[in-house]
């Protein structure tokens, strides 16, 4: 759309996966135009990266979410022609996203010094999975790893679950946005001073940074370890009520609320301290709340503003009335079928960026692309 807010701009997205594409994929939602460089032949692995059965024109859901909005151009970066086609490409850009092990860009004469050197203008966005040096610099960049190198493991599930990570690539995805912001930033920077950047994130920083509130807590009070609780664990930084409880026909979500104020509602003995007795305590809620179902607490709870929600499934999401309104959900049309999907999480001027266009097929806008830049 010609009045999104990076329209005119032109992003090089050289990054396979899920942490670079999805930067690209956010500056594509905001107007840029985003050509994905590929490998000849199979493309980005991310198209063979299923996370289920469902195979949308030999491409999986994953790569077709991460992805739209994109043009596609593959290219060799072993073969002359190929990388002087790049370095064309990079000499008019203003973006370039790569997310190769360090070392890797440099030797094949592609880094971000070989790019700006054509460019000066050009912001040069990196992520790798531990930083460019140390003894993790080798490591595979590898979501799971990430977090688990991150301590953030010891956060979910409850005290006796062991480690437990995330049920999202959310070291991938967190790693996108931080890059995207810097991005933006630097892009800012650039229309105020001139010049362009090389900005850089990695898995690890981004799963540190996400943990900012917490790590800050272990570090200035003697670096004590997260405690979760046995029963219910929500938080390992919070004490009870703070938790999620089994109801007669469901789950609920308990937020912070004082210990008096429940015991009236609940008609339960809650004497004790919130973070000391937490176990204690929430097994009691627990037994409490199983007896009535989640409208019923809800009904009770609500009434007296005490912080409580049903914990839904993605069909009850996406029945409720609150989600339909935020419009979050386009249908883009692929060449065997249209395909739902979500949209762009921000609103600018009251609008949501729309008319989406599929994820491209290896090489699909080459020929087009090679004529206009060649």
């Amino acid at each position: 759309m010609s009045d999104q807010p990076l329209d005119g701009l032109l992003v090089l997205d050289m990054a396979q996966f899920l942490s670079g594409p999805s930067a690209a994929l956010r500056l594509a939602d905001l107007g840029a135009r985003v050509i994905k460089v590929e490998r000849p032949g199979g493309g980005d692995i991310c198209r063979n990266l299923y996370l289920t059965d469902t195979d949308i024109g030999g491409d999986s859901t994953l790569f077709h979410a991460i992805n739209r909005n994109k043009e596609s151009i593959a290219l060799d970066y072993k073969l002359p022609a190929d990388r002087a086609m790049l370095l064309r490409l990079a000499a008019r850009a203003d973006v370039v996203i790569q997310n190769f092990r360090p070392g890797v860009a440099d030797r094949l004469g592609i880094g971000p010094d070989a790019l700006r050197a054509h460019n000066p203008r050009l912001i040069v966005g990196t992520i790798s999975g531990y930083g460019d040096s140390g003894p993790w610099v080798d490591l595979p960049g590898q979501d799971l790893l990430a977090q688990a190198l991150s301590g953030a493991m010891w956060l979910n599930g409850s005290a006796d679950d062991g480690p437990v990570p995330f049920g999202l690539s959310i070291a991938d995805m967190l790693a996108g946005h931080i890059l995207t912001q810097a991005i933006l930033a630097a892009l800012v920077r650039r229309n105020i001073k001139g010049g362009g950047g090389h900005v850089e994130t990695s898995l690890l920083e981004a799963m540190v940074d996400f943990q900012f509130e917490v790590l800050t807590t272990h570090l200035n009070d003697g670096g004590r370890p997260p405690q979760r609780a046995r029963v219910r664990n929500a938080h390992a930084y919070l004490g009870a009520p703070y938790g999620v409880y089994r109801t007669a026909d469901g789950w609920l979500a308990l937020a912070m609320t004082p210990l008096p104020r429940l015991e009236a509602l609940l008609d339960v003995r809650l004497d004790g301290d919130p973070f000391r007795d937490r176990d204690r305590l929430q097994a009691v809620l627990a037994d409490r709340l199983a007896q009535r179902t989640s409208a019923q607490w809800i009904a009770l709870l609500r009434a007296q503003d005490i912080w409580c929600a049903p914990v839904a499934d993605w069909p009850g999401l996406l029945e409720a009335e609150a989600f339909r309104r935020l419009d979050m959900l386009q249908s883009v049309p692929t060449r065997d079928r249209s395909m739902l999907m979500t949209r762009a999480a921000w609103r600018i001027d009251g609008q949501r960026a729309a008319g989406a266009s599929a994820a491209p097929h290896v090489d699909e806008h080459g020929a087009r692309i090679r004529a206009e830049f060649g």
